[in-house]
């Protein structure tokens, strides 16, 4: 099942209070908490969309909230996980038909409340991460009124409370990740190199 495989990959992420109160709520509300209608709160999928130098992200302007966020929305009977509702949602708000996500990694965790002309009371959104050339070909979905890139240290005024820490939270831990990925292949490197010699 799907909810079982995703408090699967919830356990496996560092120990944070966000991570137990996300234990907690998918754990309580089994299959139903990934549903739209489930309950008023439940589980969405997003995914953040950078360029591959880091330097720039790729935001939709959010027709309903009327802010810049990265893609993504509630989960469908046809997504085999989390990971993959937030990669369908990605290439169907972006345009871009061939994006793949980095891995099925988690990067971000953020419940946040809705109000105004939303029918959920709250969402509990999972971010994973996926990569794009900044000249790569853009489409607007229904639910966005503009798809842009936008610097990652000059975001623009109209995005929703916290998420420009999230952003950078979720680049140190881009940024960390390959950094230890790149230390741990150059022993392998040297000593291939070596064996050559």
């Amino acid at each position: 099942m799907i909810a079982d495989d995703f408090l699967t990959d919830l356990a496996a992420l560092p120990a944070t209070p966000a991570r137990e109160r996300y234990l907690a709520f998918v754990a309580a509300g089994g299959a139903d908490a990934l549903k739209r209608d489930g309950g008023p709160e439940h589980v969405t999928a997003s995914c953040f969309v950078f360029s591959p130098d880091y330097e720039n992200v790729l935001l939709c302007f959010h027709r309903k909230g009327q802010f810049w966020v990265q893609f993504g929305g509630h989960l469908e009977p046809q997504d085999a996980s989390v990971a993959d509702a937030a990669l369908r949602e990605a290439r169907e708000e972006s345009g871009i038909t061939d994006l793949t996500l980095r891995s099925d990694a988690i990067v971000d965790l953020d419940r946040h409340e809705l109000h105004g002309g939303f029918a959920c009371a709250a969402h509990w959104d999972v971010g994973f991460l996926a990569f794009a050339a900044p000249d790569v070909e853009v489409a607007v979905s229904d639910e966005s009124e503009a798809v842009r890139w936008f610097p990652t240290n000059a975001l623009p005024a109209e995005v929703p409370d916290g998420f420009a820490e999230r952003l950078a939270a979720t680049l140190t831990t881009l940024r960390a990740t390959q950094q230890a990925e790149t230390e741990n292949m150059w022993p392998r490197h040297q000593k291939a190199k070596s064996t050559d010699d």
